[in-house]
């Protein structure tokens, strides 16, 4: 490029306080010769993010903060947006590290093949065993099912992208993020771009680095949210229906079955047809086969060490199970939990 347009940064954060500082430095030290900012809309937390924030724009100009008392991602990106100033913008998170040509990799993309939002790879690490482990399911096909920004694929068009490296003008056409989209916001707005017959683009080279959550309770509900919003899109999009989200909930259903089946088989033994018992016995095999699998998906994993694969086989199962029930949920009364096929308040 001999050209180099300002790059506005935008970053929503609620209780980041242990990644924020990290954060900030991987964006603010990008090898790139445009103009930069990077501005942080700051939610209520109730850790020292606020403060760490603080001393962090004390320190560079370059930092703006913003306000976001309601807490919510796309009220928080919105805000950033509005208080931004150059013509290309670019969304970051707290929970990840750029490397230092992102931005340039990024706005070449944009400008290479036309598009206007360019997204790249989740490249999901830990800092401890089992933020490793749970980063080794991202990396999976079986944790996630294969979209691009998880587990890679060759460069081209994509429904949706990781973050995003945009230009500024596309808001404008098509509007901001969709503040009633707690979750999934980012492929609602993308569903917006490619309607509007522009290019949202998948660039496996923009790897960056990622922290998961760091303990199986945090990635279970993560995991019921993620779904809920998921199946709340496909309620609302027939873009957003695919066969691969049906079968979570198919499996869920079968791994309840069979753990019923498990429990009923020895009160009714002896006392139902043969061809009943088979039916329950067979039926009880599903969360056996389940766990066989989860198994030999966390030991074909890149999980260094016994303990670390079994783990990744533990978080296979709180990333699929809560998932699909969030789905379910979320595709049948939507994500504010009502039969009202309106718009979520």
């Amino acid at each position: 490029m001999t050209e180099f347009p300002g790059v506005s940064y935008v970053m929503p954060v609620l209780n980041e306080a242990e990644y924020l500082e990290e954060a900030v430095r991987s964006i603010l030290n990008q090898d790139y010769d445009g103009d930069k900012e990077l501005v942080i809309a700051l939610g209520p937390s109730n850790d020292e993010t606020n403060k760490v924030a603080a001393k962090l724009a004390k320190l560079d100009p370059r930092i703006i903060l913003v306000d976001n008392p309601r807490g919510r991602t796309p009220i928080a990106l919105n805000l950033a947006i509005k208080k931004s100033s150059h013509p290309i913008v670019l969304r970051v998170d707290a929970h990840s590290e750029l490397p230092s040509y992102y931005t340039r990799r990024g706005v070449e993309t944009l400008y290479r093949v036309g598009a206007h939002d360019v997204g790249g790879l989740m490249d999901a690490r830990g800092r401890t065993t089992v933020q490793r482990a749970i980063a080794s399911a991202y990396h999976s096909k079986f944790g996630f099912g294969g979209p691009a920004y998880h587990s890679g694929a060759p460069e081209g068009e994509a429904e949706s992208a990781y973050l995003g490296i945009f230009r500024r003008e596309v808001f404008d056409e098509v509007g901001y993020y969709d503040e009633d989209m707690w979750r999934a916001q980012d492929w609602e707005l993308c569903l917006r771009i490619r309607q509007a017959g522009h290019k949202v683009w998948f660039d496996p080279e923009l790897k960056v680095g990622y922290y998961p959550r760091d303990n199986f309770k945090s990635l279970a509900r993560q995991s019921y949210a993620s779904g809920t919003w998921r199946g709340e899109i496909a309620r609302r999009f027939p873009e957003g229906k695919s066969l691969r989200h049906d079968m979570p909930p198919l499996l869920l259903a079968g791994v309840l079955a069979g753990s019923a089946a498990i429990a009923v088989a020895p009160l009714v033994r002896g006392r139902i047809s043969r061809p009943a018992q088979f039916i329950i016995d067979a039926a009880g095999l599903a969360p056996l086969v389940y766990s066989g699998a989860t198994l030999a998906a966390g030991i074909a994993s890149k999980s260094e060490g016994l303990k670390e694969k079994g783990l990744t086989a533990l978080a296979f199962q709180a990333i699929h199970l809560p998932w699909a029930a969030g789905y379910v949920k979320g595709r049948i009364f939507g994500a504010n939990g009502t039969l009202d096929k309106g718009r979520v308040k």
